[in-house]
């Protein structure tokens, strides 16, 4: 069953969210607008006709944003979502159901229906996702807490904290210095494999865990104010990190210079697995910010990388 679904979003950057009536399935839980596509409907006629039906209005065509594969029990479901900006009237309910306009970083993911959660992690998630380089020496702290703080000043909003020759302590001590900026510009920091260090930390320091970490998990280790990286080289492990994390890095899309010998996905296959794929996901390996576009061509939300950001 394919399923549109509209990521509404007005000029102040608010997005609209809409409850489930009474008697339906998943009932008082929050999704974005939307509905079934009928035969032969292409996906932009389909969500404007849905949003016409539900909403009262006459919406201009949006962008994909994610494509969200699921299951509820026997019911299989493509969920598409797209952003809509444009759109003429006044979004109303006419099938019955509550409406609310939310700040898309204040939305509590716990009151969406599964399925669409996904969908506000890619709406929350930036396109890039720089990390840090893995030889940086202890000593260079002062200098990586300027240049970290210089990149939140400058916009990044989601930042892998990666010093592999620091003792834990520090790359703790490092990430609470920069935490009362990141939280300020809605940033998150993100630990490598640190989960204890991101639980003392709290809120606005994630961790990313390693593929080995993700494939010992069955449920998230932290609250949904703290964002879950994955490392993922295979379809399997992306789709284990479905049920453990927020989104993904899928790596190497393309030939890198920390693993010489390792042969690249190329992006024919990262698009194969990012399509069963569940969550946001990351091209990671041998990327810098001018392959954004490719990897959102196929599917992805971004690039992640090192030597590309710095």
């Amino acid at each position: 069953m394919h399923v549109m679904a509209g990521v509404m979003l007005d000029a102040q950057g608010r997005v609209l969210l809409a409850q489930r009536p009474p008697g339906k399935h998943l009932a008082g839980m929050w999704e974005f607008p939307g509905g079934k596509l009928e035969p032969g409907e292409s996906p932009a006629s389909g969500l404007a006709r849905e949003l016409r039906e539900e909403l009262g209005i006459d919406a201009a065509q949006g962008e994909s944003l994610i494509r969200i594969p699921w299951r509820y029990g026997e019911r299989q479901l493509l969920l598409d979502a797209w952003t809509v900006r444009e759109w003429q009237g006044q979004p109303v309910s006419l099938e019955g159901q509550a409406l609310q306009w939310c700040e898309p970083a204040a939305v509590d993911i716990a009151m969406l229906a599964p399925a669409d959660r996904p969908i506000l992690r890619a709406l929350q998630l930036p396109a890039r996702y720089p990390i840090t380089p893995a030889d940086v020496v202890p000593e260079a702290f002062d200098e990586w807490r300027e240049r970290l703080a210089q990149a939140l000043g400058d916009g990044e909003r989601l930042l892998l904290l990666r010093f592999p020759h620091w003792p834990l302590e520090r790359v703790r001590e490092l990430a609470h210095a920069l935490l009362p900026l990141a939280r300020s510009r809605d940033a998150q920091l993100i630990m490598s494999g640190d989960v204890d260090g991101a639980r003392i930390l709290g809120k606005g320091v994630g961790v990313q865990l390693k593929a080995q970490q993700l494939m010992a998990w069955d449920a998230r280790p932290l609250p949904w104010d703290q964002w879950i990286g994955a490392s993922c080289h295979d379809a399997g492990e992306l789709a284990h990190a479905v049920a453990v994390a927020d989104f993904a890095t899928l790596s190497p899309v393309a030939a890198t210079a920390t693993h010489p010998g390792q042969a690249p996905l190329g992006w024919n296959a990262f698009r194969e697995m990012v399509s069963a794929a569940a969550l946001p996901t990351y091209a990671l390996g041998g990327m810098g910010g001018e392959e954004v576009a490719a990897a959102r061509r196929a599917g992805g939300q971004g690039v992640a990388g090192i030597r590309g950001f710095w």
